[in-house]
């Protein structure tokens, strides 16, 4: 049956506006993303609308209205130390992540290369991801105590399981082909890993680093609400005392600062990956020039400090070409006699 030209035009619409794995120019997608806000925003501002707490349809005790919670912040921001609480809260999280990375990440290429240690790591692997995270709190008080080092020591915990597992799937997926070719040229089974493995595999790895870094940012809130003894400070401190004493505005304020801190080191840390790998992120690639850079560097000072030795092939060349300028006499090797014979030298 022949379409009309109604329904075509009507299914060209479509395709222009959702088209199925289609691209969205950055205008589109910034007004749409406005969009968004603006619609939360607006519901918010409708359930908490009026002077009179009886006409509200939320109480503002548990929902205060937006002019409300941001005429707070000020009080937030100089009476109970916004700044210095976000920023321990990032060394929380900083420091208890770049531990499980430095484990995480080497344990997961091994994985990923060698069979036998990722059926080792896997128990551990499938008790890291399912196990709740609420149940490494009281663990990691048990353990570590109240400071800053049950943190660090839970945001471990907590992450270094995924780590290990998403970077052992990057190294998985690096192509049999260049493998192939890395043994086709003479390569041993380490450079194989250190020199092809690795650095394709580094991509994928970096870009999921970043977001678990995301989710590790998510995590240290719940360790930092629960409060033991006198220890204090963080973003999730800040939220646990307005719970209790108030005002309730300044939980709303952090949970609105929380993703704005998270995606400001979001957009930093893709700038790195963009500056590492212009091929597949785009961009100029400074940070891989700097790099580049490091590494002649270095071979020029090791190249003046330690002498160094020939390629193979050129070793080959000079021996074979030393063997043929010699005589006649000194190229033919030297055998003696049984024992019980004259010692006098011989040829075969």
């Amino acid at each position: 049956m022949a379409s009309t030209p109604t329904t075509v035009n009507a299914t060209e619409r479509n395709q222009k506006w959702f088209p199925i794995r289609g691209q969205i120019g950055i205008v589109s997608s910034l007004l749409l993303g406005l969009l968004c806000i603006a619609m939360v925003f607006g519901l918010w501002w409708f359930v908490t609308r009026g002077e009179i707490v009886e006409e509200r349809l939320v109480s503002p005790h548990a929902l205060p209205s937006p002019a409300e919670t941001f005429a707070s912040f000020q009080q937030l921001w100089f009476e109970r130390q916004l700044t210095r609480n976000t920023l321990t809260t990032l060394y929380r999280v900083a420091l208890g992540f770049a531990l499980a990375s430095v484990i995480g990440v080497p344990l997961g290429v091994l994985a990923g290369c060698f069979p036998p240690i990722k059926a080792f790591l896997m128990p551990l692997i499938l008790f890291g991801r399912n196990i709740p995270i609420a149940a490494l709190v009281p663990l990691s008080f048990f353990f570590f105590g109240i400071g800053d080092s049950q943190k660090i020591i839970f945001i471990f915990m907590a992450t270094v399981a995924f780590v290990i597992a998403d970077t052992a799937t990057s190294i998985m997926n690096v192509g049999q082909q260049y493998l192939d070719t890395a043994y086709t040229v003479g390569a041993n089974r380490w450079q194989t890993i250190i020199k092809v493995m690795v650095p394709l595999a580094l991509p994928s790895v970096l870009d999921s680093l970043r977001l678990l870094f995301g989710l590790a940012f998510g995590y240290i809130m719940l360790a930092e609400t629960i409060k033991l003894g006198s220890e204090s400070g963080g973003l999730g401190h800040l939220i646990s005392v307005s719970q209790r004493i108030g005002p309730r505005a300044h939980i709303y304020l952090i949970i609105l600062i929380i993703p704005v801190v998270a995606f400001l080191i979001d957009r930093v840390l893709f700038a790195i990956q963009k500056g590492l790998f212009p091929h597949k992120y785009g961009g100029n690639g400074w940070l891989l020039g700097i790099f580049r850079l490091f590494v002649n560097g270095w071979g020029d000072v090791k190249s003046k400090v330690i002498r160094p030795s020939a390629p193979f092939d050129q070793l080959t060349l000079s021996t074979t070409s030393d063997y043929h300028a010699k005589p006649v006499h000194q190229k033919t090797p030297k055998f003696r006699k049984r024992r019980g014979d004259d010692d006098k030298e011989w040829r075969p």
